[in-house]
C-alpha cells in the first residue's frame, strides 16, 4: 500500500469510509468553481471517481492520494498524479493536482501535500516531467504551482468547455 507522511498529513490510498467526506467536498460549489465546467458532483459521481482513481493506481502505479489530517484523522480531500486525458494536446503527460475541502484552505496543507506528491513523482516514480493545469483566474492554485518551483509552460483552451487554461511544468534535475 502506497502512503506518504508529511508533518501534518498522511497521503494514502482510498478507503470505503472516505466516500461521504469526499462527496461533501465535491458538492461544494465554491470548491468546484475551478474544476471542469464548475459543476458539483453527487455521491454516485464521487464513488465512480474514487473507483477510477484506484484503477489508475492499479494500472499505472500512480494516482490520487486521499489526504488525511494526521491530528484529527479527517479527510481533507485529494492530491496526486493522473493522466490529463481531458487535454490531449499535452499528452503524454502526468499531472499533479489537488482538491481540498474549504475548511482546509489557507493553512498551507495543499502546498504541503502537493510537495510530497511531487517528490513521489520525481523520485519514487522516476518521472522526468510533471505538469499541473489550472483554469486562468484560479490564483490560489497557480500560487501553489509557483511555490513548488513549477514554471508556466503555455496557455491553452479547455477542449470541452472553452475555458482558458494555464499549464505549468517542472522537470527532474539530473
Amino acid at each position: 500500500m502506497t502512503s506518504l507522511r508529511t508533518p501534518r498529513l498522511t497521503l494514502r490510498r482510498w478507503r470505503e469510509d472516505d466516500l461521504d467526506a469526499m462527496a461533501a467536498i465535491n458538492a461544494d460549489p465554491e470548491v468546484m468553481r475551478w474544476i471542469g465546467d464548475g459543476s458539483v458532483r453527487d455521491r454516485a459521481e464521487t464513488a465512480d471517481a474514487i473507483a477510477a482513481w484506484e484503477r489508475e493506481w492499479e494500472e499505472l502505479g500512480l494516482g490520487l492520494f486521499a489526504v488525511e489530517v494526521r491530528q484529527s484523522r479527517q479527510l481533507a480531500g485529494f492530491v496526486g498524479l493522473s493522466v490529463p486525458r481531458f487535454l490531449p494536446e499535452i499528452l503524454p503527460a502526468v499531472e499533479l493536482g489537488w482538491r481540498l475541502g474549504r475548511s482546509f484552505w489557507g493553512s498551507g496543507l495543499a502546498t504541503e501535500a502537493a510537495r510530497a506528491a511531487l517528490h513521489f513523482a520525481l523520485r519514487d516514480r522516476g518521472l522526468a516531467r510533471v505538469v499541473s493545469v489550472h483554469t486562468v483566474g484560479n490564483d490560489a492554485s497557480e500560487q501553489i504551482m509557483r511555490k513548488l518551483g513549477m514554471r508556466r509552460e503555455r496557455e491553452t483552451t479547455h477542449p470541452a468547455y472553452g475555458l482558458p487554461l494555464c499549464v505549468h511544468v517542472i522537470e527532474a534535475r539530473s
